[in-house]
């Protein structure tokens, strides 16, 4: 679910940034309304909302600098869909679980 999280607010972080690259707006990923709510995905399953939500916003965070800059620094696109590098899904998780 972790993961889940992770990835999923990379997606919406890229799609959140590259949008505002587009209409060229600053940078600004913490008023981001996908940032805000952090609840894309969740379905209460496992781990409390607090907990999704702080994984969400580290993947969109990494998604959206990502997104407004048009690169693949933090992740990649295969097959429709966008996700977190693992070397950069494992050092979140394990810097997190100190």
């Amino acid at each position: 679910m972790l993961r889940r999280a992770l990835n999923d607010g990379y997606a919406q972080g890229y799609e959140a940034g590259q949008a505002d690259r587009y209409d060229d707006w600053d940078f600004d990923c913490d008023n981001s309304y996908g940032y805000q709510d952090a609840s894309y995905g969740y379905d209460g399953y496992y781990i409390g909302l607090g907990e999704y939500q702080y994984y969400f916003r580290q993947g969109f965070r990494r998604g959206y600098e990502d997104g407004y800059y048009g690169r693949y620094q933090y992740g990649y696109y295969n097959g429709g869909r966008r996700s977190l590098l693992g070397t950069i899904l494992k050092g979140i998780l394990s810097i997190s679980l100190y």
